[in-house]
């Protein structure tokens, strides 16, 4: 009975993705006030689908990720307003998500070698890349946000990366997905960092995408911590 709970609220949770995701590229002030219903339901939706997971009662992922879920929520809440404040709120409430995520990853850190990781090199290079650019530009537009969206950057990359050095005792499936999901996450929050700081007219569809990368991220780390 609880398992068919979970699949059930697995199914809403993906709905609702799917709603929030179109309503993100609907111009007007209806679609925006629906969101205000659709978006703060994500992240109970798909904790509620892991808590009730009989198959998620021992993984050693679990608590971390319900942790990081409702750091997620409070981001989700946050960033449905606009200005400086409420973005900076969000920042400080996914941040803190990361560090949930982080913290459990580590304690079941595995022994692999670093150099023969392509995700974690692939972590480090878009890092790289992308967090003194993004940084550089939000302290453009606001001096203020430099270094909240810097160090934002750089635990998201940890987080990212600790991801893929999971303990080879879990279950592949569990790692696989773990890693696709932390990655995923890093895609979602560049297009976004890009669509905010460096674009002045961005499309809508760009927010579709972001929010279509993000719920799937949020998803996969969520069944990832299912199967461990």
């Amino acid at each position: 009975m609880r398992l068919q709970t979970s699949t059930k609220l697995k199914l809403a949770y993906i709905g609702l993705a799917a709603v929030d995701t179109w309503l993100s590229s609907v111009p007007g002030k209806a679609a925006h006030r629906a969101r205000f219903v659709t978006k703060p339901l994500l992240m109970p939706t798909l904790s509620a689908s892991l808590i009730t997971n009989p198959k998620a009662s021992d993984s050693p992922l679990r608590t971390s990720t319900v942790a990081a879920q409702v750091g997620g929520w409070g981001g989700d809440v946050a960033l449905l307003g606009e200005g400086t404040k409420p973005f900076l709120v969000g920042v400080g409430s996914f941040g803190l998500g990361h560090v949930a995520y982080l913290t459990g990853f580590l304690r079941q850190h595995g022994h692999s070698d670093p150099r023969q990781a392509v995700g974690p090199r692939a972590v480090a290079g878009s890092w790289a890349l992308t967090a003194p650019v993004m940084a550089f530009m939000a302290g453009r537009r606001n001096r203020d946000l430099g270094g909240p969206v810097f160090g934002y950057a750089t635990m998201l990359a940890a987080m990212a990366a600790a991801a893929n050095f999971l303990d080879t005792d879990l279950p592949p499936s569990a790692r696989r997905l773990t890693a696709a999901g932390a990655g995923l996450f890093m895609v979602s929050d560049s297009l976004l960092g890009f669509r905010k700081f460096a674009m002045t007219n961005p499309p809508p569809q760009l927010e579709t995408a972001v929010m279509a990368t993000y719920t799937a991220a949020q998803f996969l780390l969520s069944e990832g911590a299912a199967r461990a």
